[in-house]
């Protein structure tokens, strides 16, 4: 497994670019980004190679600033296509190699079937434009309990979804977050996921911190991927504060998990 940091969250006291150079100071070995195009895309493909740190992943671009995704929505196919279309090109400049799909927020009155009917065409022609780019294609269930209405919100529907979808670069985007929130077994949920997760994140729940300031059981977590066979990227997307790097003590003891040296307890903190 290789640790990775969402610059889109932390190190957010520095401008976008110098993100890059921090999270490689910091000992991640790679970052990922939401939404890059938000940015100067020349300027972060030139600090990205300054720091010569990998792109694990982005986002899909989510539309207009007030939404979180297209991909669920009927009716917005083309701009989803459109949004598609400049993923590759950010893909291109970063070198990313991964991609992750919002659903977002169908307009009240949607038939959450017609949701549903988008969202598989949706990823199926996705996962068929980034195939022959070497890149695969995520989905991500967002819990209901912080983003209420959006249109995926379970690993069940994320699975089934996929399912329709019927394409093999298709994978679920497993945020042990989000999971820990809608899951009532964190661990039999990985299991049940187990060779449809694509990529991992984290952050503790509830709250939304770093590891060790709430409840989730990090040692059981990591276990259960690397049983399950995962051995991909594992994303800190977390609320850090106002200084990151003041608050990266849970770093080398979650390494040490990763490596199966060590456990969590209860002075494991920011």
């Amino acid at each position: 497994m290789r640790l990775s940091a969402n610059i889109s969250m932390l190190f957010a006291e520095l401008a976008m670019p110098a993100r890059f150079a921090a999270a490689r100071a910091a000992g991640f070995d790679c970052v990922e980004i939401q939404f890059p195009g938000e940015h100067d895309i020349e300027a972060l493909a030139a600090a990205r190679a300054a720091a010569d740190i990998p792109v694990s992943l982005i986002n899909i671009p989510r539309g207009g600033a007030e939404e979180a995704g297209l991909a669920a929505l009927p009716g917005r196919e083309e701009d989803f296509a459109e949004a598609v279309e400049a993923c590759a090109e950010h893909v291109a400049r970063l070198g990313a190699r991964k991609v992750n799909v919002l659903a977002g927020f169908p307009p009240p009155g949607t038939d959450p079937q017609d949701a549903q009917a988008v969202l598989t065409g949706n990823l199926a022609r996705a996962a068929a434009r980034f195939a022959p780019l070497g890149v695969g294609v995520m989905v991500e269930p967002v819990n209901p309990v912080d983003r209420p209405g959006f249109a995926l919100t379970s690993l069940g529907e994320a699975l089934a979804v996929i399912g329709r979808a019927g394409h093999p670069g298709l994978r679920v985007q497993f945020d042990l977050y989000h999971m820990a929130r809608t899951e009532p077994d964190l661990v039999a949920a990985i299991r049940r996921a187990g060779p449809s997760i694509g990529h991992v994140q984290f952050a503790d729940a509830p709250g939304r911190g770093p590891p060790g300031t709430g409840g989730v059981d990090f040692a059981a977590a990591l276990r259960a991927l690397k049983a399950a066979g995962y051995d991909g990227d594992v994303a800190a997307e977390y609320l850090p504060g106002d200084d990151t790097r003041a608050g990266l003590g849970w770093m080398a003891r979650f390494r040490a998990l990763m490596d199966g040296h060590d456990s969590m307890n209860e002075e494991t903190g920011p």
